[in-house]
Formats: structure tokens, C-alpha cells, sequence
């Protein structure tokens, strides 16, 4: 397979994409290698130069991958300066060894940056997978084991490792059975947060949060659990538990004769998978529950994409009812051309900009541009982090009418949300402050 010469940075596959091809290959070819790539000292160039320039660098080590690398099925972009490629005609240690020779030799030759030279070097990760019985996750998980490897070591900056010598540290393993203990034990738990109407102060939705019931530490954020999950490509399934639950709850506020909307947030791994569809039309026919009353959050990181694939899922999602908002806007480098084709309910301005509001211009103007954006494309706006009536008073000036924070709750488990919403009463907030701002 010849590869085409790229014209812009952001035209290579991305992460997601990337992943999507390993897993068509690893559908269509019994051995296959990955190589992943990291620009050693590439924050030089970024240091030196502007973003600009960084991209450009990166442009050119990715049109010469494609070049130098004619036989590869797929290059792909996997991170800032991380490129990953694909051989399935080259699947032995010592063939994959004369690719990194290759490399090393062909960028001895000077880059050149704004009239100044850059030499690329590399760390290099590689994985092969020899039997057909190992999947693509796996083998993802070999390579970025391997890249870490060879970042490791001092003075050879390549390791390799095969589906026949897996290599798993001990710490490893202890994070993946707390994982799989966790799925099944009923560690797991979500929480929910009250959305709020800002006028009325009326519980008009919640969002879900993940926490876990630890053994020996009690109730926890589940920072660890999702580490493990990433490493171990099990995403997908922790996500799944988190849908199934979000769905069951929904069942049982509907039992109390409450039919309010719960959000939840899904990951970009997600919304690469076939299963997403089939998977949430068997939980609304299994729960009985009208769409219209779960809403899926996505991050930026999801808006970053250019994946058919993804935008293919969104639109299903909402043909079958469902809403679809974007959480922590401004958090990351937003698309706003994606943003702006996407049918979106909902945007959640990110907290960062909500706990600071009264102290930086620059963060009203980041809320109310927001806003703006909110009205033309006739979704709601979001305040996130909202803990002070000085926070609230200033957003409902700004005509931010929806939001959820401190001010009115943390996230609390089920049967606590059930009883905030029975009381339904935030009336202490409403005090002479408040009143003078609606």
C-alpha cells in the first residue's frame, strides 16, 4: 500500500482513527508489527519556535515516514509527537529491526525549521503479533509497553516485544485485578450531581459520576480504576457497566414518578465501537425507558476528531432520541467547525472558567462567547463548578440560566438524590443577592 503525502498535520489519522485501521487490519491479517515512533527533544522545537512551526516539523517527519516506509498499510498520529505505522509484511524481530535501522539512518539528515536545522531522533516502540488469537487492544498495549521501554533505556532507544512475551509489571497486574474485582464485586457505584434551573432553582436533570467502594478505603474517586482501564483497553467495558447503570437508575427514578434526564459521560474508545448502537437500543427495549431521558456528554477530546465513524454514531444516537451534550467546554483545544456541524443540546462551560469568573475578565468573556455560540446553534448553555452566590449572580447576568455545582450539591448516591429531588428546595439560595440578579 502506498501512503499519500499529507498537505496539513491534522489530515493525518488520529488516535482513534489510527486504532480503527489496526483493528480492520488485525481483522484481515493473521501477523502484522506496529511501530510507534516519539520525536525525541521535539519540545526544543516548540520551545524555539512557534506552534506553527512545531506542526510543520511534524508534517515533514510524517511525510517522510510515507516515503521512507512505502510497504507500510497505515501511518497514523497517535499523540503530539508519536506516529504509528503498520507493516503486515514485515513481522519478525529482525525485520522490524532493519525498519528502525532504516530510520535512524534515513533522519541523520537535517530538518530544516525556519532556516534552522533540527535533527530527529526516536524512540521506538514495536509489537508483533504472531498468533491471530491476540487482539488489536493487546496489541496496542504491547507497543505503547514497548515505546516506554525504550524511552527507558539510555542507550539503545528501541525495544520490541511479541505476543508470545507479553510483559506485565507486577504493579500492572495489581491495578487490572482491582479493575476486574471492581466490575464484578459491585465496587462500583454512580453518584449523581442535580442540574439546576438557575431562575427557579428547580432540579431539572443530574449527571452521573463514577465512584468506587473500595475494600479498605471506603468511597473513592476512581482515578486509579480508569488508569487501569486505559492501560488495559477495558474502557469499553467499564463504560458499558457505567451506561447499564445510568439506565437502571433512570428505571428507578421513573418508579418514584420522577422522569427528569441523567446524563452520562462516555469515552471517545466508545464511540469507536460497532457495539454502541445495538448496546443502548437493548438497554432502552431492557429498561423501558423513553431516550429522550438520557443524555451522553462527550469531551473535547471527541470534538477534536474528524472520524466518520464517530459522527456516524452521534447522529444515530440522536435519531433514536437521545441528547448529546459537550461537557467542559474550553477544558481543551475545542473544534469550533466541529462543534458547529455537530447537533449538539447542550454546552457545559468548563468549571475552570465559572470558580474565577469575578477575577478575570477574560473568563466572563470566554462564558458569555459561549453563550453566544449557545443561542445560534439553539442549544443550552451549561455552568459547571458553580459554588458562591458572587458565581451565581454573575452567570445569571450573563443570561446563564442552567448549571450544577457546590452551591447546590456534590454528587450523592441514589437514594440522597431521590430525597433532594423530593424536597426540591433550594430556597435558601434565594436571598436578596439572587433575587435582585434573575
Amino acid at each position: 500500500m502506498t501512503l499519500e503525502q499529507h498537505q496539513h498535520i491534522n489530515n493525518i489519522p488520529n488516535r482513534y482513527h489510527f486504532i480503527e485501521i489496526v483493528e480492520e487490519i488485525a481483522r484481515t491479517h493473521d501477523r502484522y508489527s506496529l511501530m510507534l515512533m516519539d520525536v525525541m527533544r521535539f519540545s526544543d522545537v516548540s520551545a524555539a519556535f512557534d506552534h506553527k512551526s512545531g506542526d510543520l516539523v511534524l508534517l515533514q517527519i510524517a511525510n517522510h515516514i510515507c516515503r521512507l516506509f512505502k510497504d507500510a498499510a497505515a501511518i497514523g498520529r497517535l499523540s503530539g509527537d508519536i506516529f504509528g505505522v503498520v507493516f503486515t509484511d514485515a513481522s519478525t524481530p529482525l525485520a522490524m529491526r532493519d525498519k528502525n535501522a532504516h530510520l535512524i539512518s534515513h533522519f541523520k539528515t537535517p530538518l530544516m525549521v525556519n532556516e534552522t536545522a533540527f535533527i530527529a531522533d526516536f524512540n521506538v516502540g514495536v509489537a508483533i503479533r504472531k498468533s491471530k488469537d491476540t487482539d488489536s487492544n493487546t496489541v496496542i498495549s504491547l507497543a505503547e509497553s514497548a515505546l516506554k521501554k525504550a524511552k527507558s533505556n539510555r542507550h539503545v532507544n528501541f525495544a520490541l516485544l511479541t505476543d508470545e512475551n507479553q510483559e506485565v509489571t507486577g504493579k500492572g497486574l495489581a491495578l487490572k485485578a482491582d479493575l476486574t474485582r471492581a466490575l464484578h464485586n459491585q465496587e462500583l457505584e454512580l453518584y449523581f450531581q442535580p442540574k439546576v434551573d438557575l431562575n427557579t432553582f428547580e432540579i431539572i436533570g443530574a449527571e452521573c459520576l463514577l465512584r468506587w467502594n473500595h475494600p479498605l478505603d471506603g468511597v473513592v474517586f476512581p482515578g486509579t480504576l480508569l488508569k487501569a482501564a486505559e492501560s488495559y483497553n477495558m474502557m469499553n467495558e467499564l463504560g458499558y457497566w457505567t451506561l447499564e447503570s445510568a439506565f437502571s437508575s433512570i428505571a428507578v427514578l421513573c418508579a418514584q414518578g420522577y422522569r427528569i434526564p441523567i446524563s452520562v459521560n462516555i469515552s471517545p474508545t466508545q464511540l469507536y465501537d460497532p457495539r454502541l448502537l445495538p448496546k443502548i437500543r437493548k438497554l432502552i427495549q431492557k429498561y423501558d425507558i423513553t431516550p429522550e431521558l438520557i443524555e451522553i456528554e462527550l469531551t473535547e477530546d471527541v470534538a477534536l476528531t474528524n472520524s466518520l465513524l464517530v459522527k456516524r454514531q452521534l447522529d444515530e444516537l440522536k435519531k433514536l432520541g437521545i441528547a448529546i451534550s459537550m461537557d467542559d467546554f474550553g477544558k481543551g483545544y475545542s473544534n469550533l467547525s466541529f462543534i458547529r456541524d455537530l447537533e449538539l443540546s447542550a454546552i457545559k462551560i468548563d468549571k475552570a472558567f465559572v470558580l474565577e469568573l469575578s477575577e478575570s475578565p477574560v473568563n466572563s468573556a470566554i462564558v458569555k462567547a459561549t453563550k453566544i455560540i449557545c443561542d445560534a446553534k439553539g442549544c443550552e448553555t451549561y455552568a459547571e463548578g458553580i459554588e458562591n452566590l458572587e458565581q451565581l449572580a454573575l452567570l445569571k447576568d450573563m443570561g446563564i440560566t442552567k448549571g450544577q455545582g457546590f452551591l447546590f450539591s456534590q454528587a450523592v448516591p441514589i437514594t440522597q438524590f431521590i430525597s433532594l429531588i423530593g424536597l426540591n428546595d433550594f430556597s435558601h439560595l434565594l436571598d436578596g443577592n439572587t433575587r435582585n440578579h434573575g
